[in-house]
C-alpha cells in the first residue's frame, strides 16, 4: 500500500492510501476515524480496483478545514480532492460522516461520480436524535472527548466485534480534538443539507447499514435508496454502526455488486 499526499487550494495537504489498479474507488471514513478504517475493503477490493482511502480533514495526516466549516465545505474539499486525482469520475463510498460527504458530492458534482455508496448514513434525523448529536458536538468543542460511549454503541460483546473495537478505540484516542470537533459539528448539522438532492442522484447508489444501528437506521437507508433514481438498500442483520469492520465479507460482496451495476440493468430497490 502506498501513502500519498496532495496539495489542494490554500496549500492544504490531503493524505491518502492507494493500492491496486483499475477503475478508481475512493473511500471517505467517518468522524474520529482515519483512512485505515477501510482496511478490509482495501485488502479485498484492491485486487480489481484502484482503491484510494483518504484521511478526512483534521484526521490522520490531512490538514484541517477552518473551525466553522460545515458539511458544504467538506463536500467542496472532497470534490477538489477527486479533481486533483485526475482520474475521471470515480466510484465514491463513504461511511457515517463520510457518507454525508459522498452523497453531497453526488448531488452537487455528478460529473465526478460514477457510482455512490453510502454506508451507515444518516437522513433526516428525528428532533430527539438531532439534539443528542448536537449535544455531543458541543461537548467536543468544549474539549471533552468520550471514547467509551461510542464504543458501547457501535460494538457488541462478541470476540470478533471486540477485535475491531480495539482498532477503533486507538483511532479515536489519537485523533486531533479540534479536527474531530469541526467534523462532528458538521456531521451533527448535516443530515438534511443534501436530503432533498437524493431525488437528483442518477448514478447507481448503494445505501447500506446494519439492522441494529440506532442512528443510521434501516428506515433511513430505505428512504435514501427509494429517493435515488437507481438506488438499492442493503440491511445487514445483527450488525451495528461499524459494519464495514464487523461484517467485512458481507459488505465487500455488496460493494462488488454495486461496482458491477450499470443504470440500464434491472433495479432491485431493497434487500434485507
Amino acid at each position: 500500500m502506498t501513502q500519498r499526499t496532495l496539495q489542494l487550494s490554500n496549500n492544504r495537504a490531503v493524505h491518502y492510501l492507494e493500492r491496486g489498479i483499475g477503475e478508481p474507488l475512493v473511500f471517505i471514513h467517518g468522524v474520529g476515524m482515519q483512512a485505515n478504517a477501510w482496511y478490509p475493503q482495501i485488502e479485498n477490493l484492491s485486487a480489481d480496483f484502484r482503491v484510494i482511502a483518504v484521511d478526512m480533514p483534521g484526521h490522520g495526516k490531512s490538514a484541517s478545514l477552518d473551525a466553522g466549516a460545515g458539511l458544504p465545505q467538506f463536500v467542496e474539499w472532497a470534490a477538489e480532492f477527486i479533481e486533483a486525482l485526475d482520474a475521471g469520475p470515480v466510484n465514491l463510498a463513504g461511511h457515517s460522516m463520510g457518507s454525508l460527504i459522498a452523497a453531497g458530492v453526488a448531488v452537487t458534482r455528478p460529473d465526478l461520480v460514477r457510482r455512490v455508496a453510502v454506508l451507515n448514513g444518516v437522513y433526516r434525523r428525528t428532533p430527539e436524535a438531532r439534539q443528542a448529536v448536537l449535544q455531543r458536538a458541543a461537548e467536543l468543542r468544549a474539549g471533552t472527548i468520550d471514547v467509551e460511549t461510542p464504543l458501547r454503541r457501535w460494538f457488541n460483546a462478541e470476540e470478533a466485534q471486540q477485535i475491531a473495537a480495539v482498532r477503533v478505540e486507538s483511532w479515536l484516542r489519537s485523533v486531533d480534538l479540534d479536527g474531530y470537533a469541526t467534523a462532528y459539528t458538521a456531521f451533527a448539522k448535516g443530515d438534511e443539507t443534501y436530503a432533498d438532492g437524493w431525488h437528483d442522484i442518477a448514478c447507481p447508489a448503494l445505501v447500506l447499514t446494519g439492522s441494529d444501528d440506532p442512528n443510521s437506521t434501516p428506515a433511513m437507508a430505505r428512504q435514501m435508496a427509494e429517493a435515488a433514481k437507481h438506488g438499492k438498500a442493503v440491511v445487514i442483520e445483527d450488525e451495528r454502526h461499524m459494519v464495514n469492520l464487523t461484517a467485512p465479507d458481507r459488505v465487500n460482496r455488496a460493494l462488488r455488486a454495486w461496482l458491477q451495476f450499470e443504470p440500464h440493468e434491472a433495479i432491485i430497490k431493497s434487500e434485507v
